[in-house]
């Protein structure tokens, strides 16, 4: 794999409140300007949340289009803000929205090393302290490391 799964440029910190969709939104509009994703898949990560909730615990949630969608897909990536104030993700607290894209199967084993990283709660809490965006890609570096 050449390109990185995550890259620096798609990793930020947001210290507005916003509501789930315009998370949804954010995390979207981040993979299309990475060239991951055509516009349209912005569309089926909220078609995909409105019929199942990507919220996964420990105040992550995990927006994704809907497999009708593959087609809009030109690579696999990530895109991960932490936001500073909680997002109420239908009643869920929610700090970390992970946007992911993945051709093919790839987005599952990226998905699994998401989800031991927020299965750990002393993690997240590290996650929480980080001060800059430089700092979170840094400790999430290893979702790139196949």
């Amino acid at each position: 794999m050449t390109e990185q799964i995550l890259s620096s440029g798609a990793v930020r910190i947001a210290d507005a409140a916003v509501g789930r969709d315009e998370a949804i939104r954010a995390a979207g509009a981040i993979l299309v300007e990475v060239g991951a994703v055509d516009a349209a898949y912005v569309d089926a990560m909220l078609e995909r949340e409105g019929s199942v909730s990507t919220y996964m615990g420990n105040f992550l949630a995990i927006p994704h289009g809907t497999n009708e969608a593959k087609d809009t897909i030109l690579r696999s990536s990530l895109s991960f803000t932490r936001y500073d104030e909680p997002i109420d993700w239908n009643g869920d607290e929610v700090r970390f929205v992970v946007g992911i894209a993945g051709i093919d199967n790839e987005h599952l084993e990226i998905l699994s090393k998401i989800a031991i990283i927020f299965s750990d709660e002393d993690e997240v809490e590290k996650l929480l302290a980080l001060d800059s965006a430089a700092e979170l890609y840094a400790a999430l570096s290893e979702v790139n490391e196949s």
